[in-house]
């Protein structure tokens, strides 16, 4: 459908497609990768005082509690910090303020597909470099003849949906690659055994690292995002924040992230016990047949041999187990897989088992 009431983008866009949220009774839900295990007591205890008073005034436009308190988990200073409305916004505002200059934009050809959504948005070309075997990234391949003929580069590290992660080494000399151009890594999943380059912060003026609350943290359902950079970078994402939405963190995710920071051995627990069921249930996959990418994060990218990924996607939703299918060039026959409670892994075990039984 279009509308002569349109503005001329909305018609060219290819908007993200979210994970479905359905609502069924006793799903087992393994298809957007969100935590399995509840945020911490004290969340939930820091959340429901909060609730009793001061909601009839604006929040802090500046979250400046929330951000001191990540400075200091990071040993970064508090205008090393921005936050935002999940790191969705967060990516969106950096898109914005860093790579518009009508050059293209540097990413993996298999990536979070909303890179692609958000070039379309804000004008910006996209120039993708194919994964090698092994859905692996290699950084040279980043490497344009001059540096300054793109707008940046931008990696989730680890990979989504690939789940393979980069060494330090490689986002270090993709840093070096592009010393005049900003360097965006996505990482979204290092909690779960990647490794963070936010300690390269100090050492390259053209190094972002934006993280998300959504998985390790279990607070999916507060939308909070987090970008970390030298001074002039946040200044930056602050300059857009407020040229579009003052107030992008209301006072319950202010407060809620704040103590879900606070709570680092609830913390450390919860990483601990997906990393455990992830190893297991990689495992009992490959029992099954299955070739499972290695994964740093909270969800395997596998797929079979001999069995159609979108069929089995759909055996498995027939048996109230939901996991995610991408119908896209490369990966059609795999399934990402979240990581769920050990019951939850057994559950789609089981029902994977059954499937296999049944004749191709």
């Amino acid at each position: 459908m279009t509308s002569s009431f349109w503005s001329p983008v909305v018609g060219t866009l290819k908007p993200y497609v979210p994970g479905e949220q359905p609502r069924v009774a006793n799903l087992v839900k393994l298809n957007t990768n969100e935590n399995p295990y509840p945020p911490s007591p004290w969340v939930l205890k820091t959340l429901e005082a909060a609730l009793r008073t001061g909601l009839e005034r604006y929040p802090d436009p500046e979250s400046t509690e929330l951000r001191r308190t990540i400075a200091a988990h990071h040993g970064l200073q508090l205008g090393e910090v921005f936050v935002g409305n999940g790191s969705d916004e967060v990516l969106a505002h950096a898109f914005q303020a860093f790579f518009q200059q009508g050059l293209p934009l540097l990413m993996p050809d298999i990536t979070y597909s909303f890179y692609a959504v958000y070039c379309g948005l804000y004008g910006i070309p996209a120039k993708t470099v194919p994964l090698r075997e092994g859905l692996r990234l290699q950084v040279a391949d980043l490497q344009e003849p001059s540096a300054e003929a793109v707008a940046g580069v931008v990696v989730a590290n680890p990979n989504a949906p690939t789940g393979i992660g980069l060494p330090l080494s490689d986002i270090e000399q993709l840093l070096r690659q592009h010393p005049n151009r900003v360097v965006l890594v996505d990482e979204a999943y290092v909690d779960f055994g990647g490794q963070s380059a936010v300690p390269l912060i100090e050492h390259y003026p053209n190094l972002l690292v934006v993280h998300t609350l959504s998985k390790s943290r279990s607070l999916a359902g507060l939308r909070v995002g987090v970008a970390m950079g030298q001074r002039h970078l946040v200044e930056a994402l602050e300059r857009i924040k407020n040229s579009f939405n003052s107030y992008p963190l209301d006072k319950l995710a202010q407060v809620g992230a704040q103590a879900a920071y606070e709570d680092q051995a609830y913390f450390d627990r919860c990483r601990q016990a997906v990393i455990h069921s992830r190893e297991g249930l990689s495992l009992q996959l490959e029992d099954l047949g299955f070739e499972v990418l290695p994964s740093q994060t909270n969800f395997i990218f596998a797929r079979h041999p001999q069995r159609d990924a979108a069929a089995l996607a759909a055996g498995l939703r027939e048996r109230a187990v939901l996991v995610r299918h991408f119908r896209l060039p490369r990966i059609e026959q795999f399934l990402r897989i979240s990581v769920g409670t050990p019951d939850q892994c057994q559950a789609l075990v089981d029902a994977v088992r059954e499937l296999l039984a049944l004749p191709v």
